[in-house]
């Protein structure tokens, strides 16, 4: 069996696949603990833990973290003279017509930050020798005195020889048992200073938390009978065993999100659907990403708080627009909505646990687009009147109805994903049009049709118990690894020979880690080589042919950065200027061996059923579906809602939806 639960801001999911049979729960999260709610979830399913094989996992506790700023107490150690080096950051402005902007914080404060007397040059060779005296002298009794959790470690260039930071880290270990100590080697080897040092300070940061976390849920886990594989989901799409996340687990950041757009990439692509835009609305927000080709868009570095984490991430943009989003009113007068969240308590107005404000879902409720009686399935019952209460205070502001105001806020919601969707497609040479929008999670398919409409998408794929996509994701991706180096060689031919060389002694490493990891099987290797015309401040990366590795050259080099270059910046074709390769990159991916089916959970059917839905200014008649009663085949034409277990989907006037044979459902739009 094949088990996958997904910490979300509101709910907690779970899917359970196993010969064919499919369980899905929905629990509410526990913010304070995430790790109950992980394993209530896990009850309230009734499977057998003993019987479990495989259990994937993804959370957001790395990501409240940071952003609630309750990691460990760490200290962070330089090369002297880069102390600073944190706060510093980089010359530029957000905002820059912001009279009082200031610079992200880093989560240390300048008292925990110390120097250790040594120097490498940027390719590797010793300036100043590492001052062991000193150290101990020093460094250790600060450390010791500060009463740390962690010690992140960040020497200059260490990026091209980490004899340094390896010694260091030997020297506060023996020092200071018990003492988590990360190394900036370890987490990113690039250069970019300021960048590497952010990444290894909020994986310091963060690593005690998850530690205790994980700790925690795996101790549970044995207690109930658990005896299977643990794994832990990334932010670059793939898992790996909980162990392997005690390193990294900066990794983990974004862990929920990319499990969604795992889950959906899979499913779409049982119907052909291989080019994408996914969007996660779920209960605090919404993660759109672009699938190419059934590819979903990778990106080096990422960003939490403003602060830079350089690890590989899916290229994923996030918009405060959910269930629980509020609508409230700004210093001038204008109605917004989020990023304020209801979140899972008290949550929104309708589920009765004290929560007042008007929240998107509650909007839902008013305009007709969910009925109190069927949320989940019925499993769950909703306060339509304290929905309405809600928004009253709203709708007598701006001397609108009720049903005005919440389709307002509706509004709202989908011009911030629109907004969203915009910056991973138009901003990047993307025609939204030549995608298929799949949406998931609990809000998705309520607000795809309008969303679809205003970018001009004709085609929706609405997967079978989209609620839940991320934690189906969980049990659907493949095992994943990414390694990095960087290399500064101006290219010619025996530095296409020498990146040969690397990339081989990459795809070694990355084997043994696999091995280590105890994860057999043949590995399917991606490799990358980040380039630059000379003097240009950041790279493009251009991916590299397996087949060619044993044969580069400057020229096949050349011309493959040539083209990279062109689609992304629609200059650089001709190569008129030096160009350098940065960075070499390699993936290592072990795959699952197939994604297991996902069906729909199997509700009572029944026949249609008339409702009225407010929309456009007016409230229009429709029938109301379960998706368990549609058949394969036969169409539906707008307006109509169709209910499932996890989710509601509408389609407005002027779209057809129908069940194909990969359990999908498909809006069409008409012409």
């Amino acid at each position: 069996m094949r088990v996958g639960v997904e910490v979300g801001g509101t709910f907690t999911d779970l899917v359970a696949v196993e010969d064919g049979r499919l369980v899905v729960t929905k629990v509410p999260s526990t913010p304070k603990s995430p790790d109950v709610g992980a394993f209530a979830a896990l009850t309230a399913s009734g499977i057998d833990l003993a019987r479990i094989e495989d259990l994937g996992h993804g959370s957001t506790v790395a990501t409240n973290a940071v952003l609630e700023r309750k990691g460990a107490t760490v200290a962070f150690v330089a090369t002297a003279g880069f102390r600073d080096l944190l706060f510093m950051q980089r010359h530029d402005r957000r905002n820059i017509y912001d009279l009082f902007y200031a610079k992200p914080a880093p989560p240390v404060r300048r008292k925990d930050c110390f120097e250790a007397v040594e120097r490498l040059r940027a390719d590797g060779s010793v300036e100043t020798p590492l001052d062991e005296t000193k150290v101990k002298a020093e460094l250790l009794p600060a450390l010791r005195d500060g009463g740390y959790r962690a010690v992140a470690i960040c020497l200059l260039n260490a990026y091209a020889d980490p004899v340094h930071e390896k010694r260091l880290a030997a020297l506060i270990g023996e020092a200071l048992p018990g003492v988590l100590v990360t190394c900036s080697h370890q987490v990113a080897r690039e250069f970019r200073e300021f960048e590497r040092a952010s990444t290894t300070l909020l994986s310091a940061y963060v690593q005690p938390v998850i530690d205790g976390y994980l700790h925690r849920f795996e101790g549970r886990l044995a207690e109930a009978g658990f005896k299977g594989r643990f794994t832990v989901m990334q932010s670059n799409g793939g898992r790996l065993p909980a162990e392997a996340m005690r390193q990294s687990a900066i990794t983990a950041l974004y862990s929920g999100p990319a499990a969604g757009v795992v889950g959906a990439t899979r499913q779409a692509a049982r119907s052909g659907f291989k080019d994408l835009i996914t969007f996660d609305m779920g209960g605090t927000s919404t993660d759109v990403c672009l699938v190419q080709d059934g590819r979903p868009s990778l990106a080096a570095e990422t960003e939490i708080d403003g602060l830079p984490i350089r690890t590989p991430v899916l290229d994923i943009v996030s918009v405060g627009a959910g269930g629980g989003s509020l609508a409230w009113v700004d210093d001038g007068g204008m109605l917004r909505v989020g990023p304020q969240s209801a979140g899972a308590d008290p949550g929104p107005a309708c589920y009765g646990r004290g929560g007042t404000e008007p929240a998107t879902t509650d909007a839902h409720i008013v305009i007709g687009t969910i009925r109190p009686g069927a949320f989940l399935g019925g499993r769950m019952q909703l306060d339509g009147e304290a929905a309405r209460r809600a928004f009253e205070p709203l709708a007598e502001r701006f001397a609108l109805s009720v049903e005005q105001a919440a389709a307002s806020a509706l509004q709202l919601a989908d011009a911030n994903i629109v907004r969203a969707i915009q910056l991973v497609s138009t901003e990047r040479g993307r025609d939204p049009r030549d995608y298929a929008l799949v949406p998931f999670g609990g809000a998705g398919p309520l607000h795809a049709a309008r969303i679809a409409e205003e970018l001009g998408i004709s085609t929706i794929v609405v997967p079978p118990n989209a609620g839940v996509i991320s934690a189906y994701g969980l049990v659907a991706s493949d095992y994943t690894k990414f390694d990095a180096v960087t290399r500064k060689m101006k290219l010619d031919d025996a530095a296409a020979r020498e990146a040969g060389r690397i990339f081989g002694e990459m795809r070694d490493r990355l084997a043994a880690q696999f091995a280590d990891m105890k994860l057999p099987g043949a590995l399917d290797y991606t490799h990358t080589l980040d380039m630059r015309f000379v003097g240009q401040a950041f790279e493009v990366g251009v991916e590299i042919p397996a087949d060619r590795l044993g044969s580069l050259d400057a020229a096949y080099l050349a011309e493959l950065f040539a083209d990279a270059h062109h689609r992304t910046f629609m200059h650089g074709a001709n190569l008129d200027r030096p160009v350098e390769i940065v960075t070499l990159r390699v993936g290592a991916t072990l795959p699952i061996g197939g994604a297991p089916k996902l069906d729909r959970e199997k509700l009572a059917a029944r026949a249609p059923e008339q409702a009225k839905i407010f929309h456009g200014e007016a409230w229009l008649d429709c029938d109301r579906h379960t998706a368990e009663a549609l058949a394969a085949g036969p169409q539906i034409t707008g307006p109509a809602v169709i209910e499932g277990y996890t989710a509601t989907t509408w389609v407005p006037p002027g779209w057809t939806a129908g069940l194909d044979e990969a359990d999908n459902l498909i809006l069409r739009r008409s012409p």
